[in-house]
């Protein structure tokens, strides 16, 4: 059965694992033994049943009320399989959520209809860094609806307040789907609430479906990339994940950033002689290049049959900057490191999706449109035609500082 990644993402204390502790139970999805457990729990702290006790693994995030790292959990409803991820909400630990959300297509942002609470500027950075991931469809459950004795008022307030930020962004009305919810009492996560009859549209999970269904797959070009050599018996073979496609013994493909054609001489599948190869198999392959060799270290090359896979060592990207940087940065595409020199076109603030005037250079939680001149030539595509090949992440001085996207290979 197949798996729907689904990231959930908002601020800290808007309820996030009590909604995956909820949908847990609700989905009959969770043990009884971890439900006592989370009971236990509760009683020996001294507070009420919290659901959200299901999913954290950690004493600490228990006591302190917090998500301290991504968590996951598998979640079956309707003959459909979902992986919840719950990352951090709070801005120390950015670099966890854009590793929890890098590989997801739908994403549930939970906002809290208390009146306290509401849409924060972490809110709509979380917006930001989703869809400059790749996320194509969004939830916001508007949560603790509870708080506020249903309210339909706030429900509407709060998608009337966020609306224009998501126009900002090139976020589209159609790709976006609102619910009000009660996680804590779960209220409209798996059935209608009666205290909600004023909301007239589906259920939480009954959304996800909705998304799941809609979810394309990626298309049939072939790709992999190459991430070590093994001994076989006919010589040196080349270790490689599949990305996309099929590939079989015959095939003509590309090696890039090498640019050598080559033709797959002899092919195996998890140790085994085998035909051909699919999506996400772990193969090693010999090949034969029509010109030349192909010896030398090739992690991080791609083997393609596609021409939007380019050897480029100038590109036009986006950025995300977990801390300011200065103009030269190392770059990790497919597990290889390159050193780039960066110009800054544009700094924009991902609180408002605006750019920022007169500032030159991004500071923390900023984004950028930038151009990358790279030191040796790099095998990618444009993210919006694979974003496997489309991302990367960057350091300066060492320090992981950020992600960023391809947007156009220049050169």
């Amino acid at each position: 059965m197949h798996i729907e990644q689904i990231t959930l993402l908002g601020h800290k204390d808007h309820g996030k694992s009590t909604l995956i502790g909820s949908l847990l139970m609700s989905t009959g999805s969770s043990t009884e033994e971890r439900v006592n457990d989370a009971k236990k729990t509760s009683k020996k702290l001294g507070r009420r049943f919290e659901p959200a006790y299901i999913l954290d693994a950690f004493s600490e995030e228990r006591e302190g009320g917090l998500t301290i790292d991504t968590a996951r959990a598998q979640i079956k409803y309707k003959n459909k399989a979902f992986e919840f991820i719950d990352v951090p909400g709070h801005e120390e630990l950015i670099k966890n959520m854009l590793s929890g959300a890098a590989y997801a297509k739908t994403a549930v942002l939970v906002i809290s209809a208390d009146m306290d609470e509401g849409i924060m500027a972490q809110t709509k950075r979380h917006v930001f860094i989703a869809k400059m991931l790749g996320i194509e469809h969004f939830i916001i459950a508007v949560n603790k609806m509870d708080a506020v004795q249903y309210d339909q008022n706030r429900f509407y307030s709060i998608k009337s307040e966020i609306e224009p930020y998501l126009d900002s962004i090139g976020l589209h009305k159609q790709k976006v789907n609102f619910v009000p919810i009660s996680a804590y009492k779960s209220e409209n996560l798996v059935s209608k609430s009666e205290n909600m009859s004023w909301y007239r549209g589906k259920p939480l999970m009954d959304l996800l479906a909705t998304c799941y269904n809609k979810n394309g797959a990626n298309d049939n070009y072939v790709r992999a990339i190459i991430q070590g050599t093994i001994d076989t018996k006919n010589g040196v073979a080349y270790t490689a994940k599949m990305l996309s496609g099929k590939i079989e013994v015959g095939s003509k493909v590309k090696v890039l950033p090498a640019n050598k054609n080559v033709v797959i001489k002899s092919l195996y599948v998890n140790g085994r002689v085998a035909k051909s190869a699919t999506k996400e198999e772990n193969i090693a392959i010999d090949m034969a290049a029509d010109t030349g060799n192909i010896n030398g270290n090739m992690r991080g090359s791609i083997i393609s049959n596609s021409n939007r896979t380019k050897a480029a060592r100038m590109v036009s990207v986006m950025m995300f900057f977990v801390k300011p940087i200065k103009n030269k940065v190392e770059l990790r595409f497919n597990g290889n490191a390159v050193e780039g020199t960066v110009r800054i076109d544009k700094v924009l603030d991902t609180t408002t999706g605006t750019v920022k005037d007169d500032v030159k250079m991004p500071l923390e939680l900023d984004a950028g449109e930038c151009v990358i001149r790279l030191k040796d030539k790099v095998a990618l595509e444009e993210f919006s035609s694979f974003r496997e090949l489309g991302r990367f992440v960057f350091y300066s001085g060492n320090e992981f500082s950020g992600i960023g996207i391809v947007e156009k290979a220049i050169g």
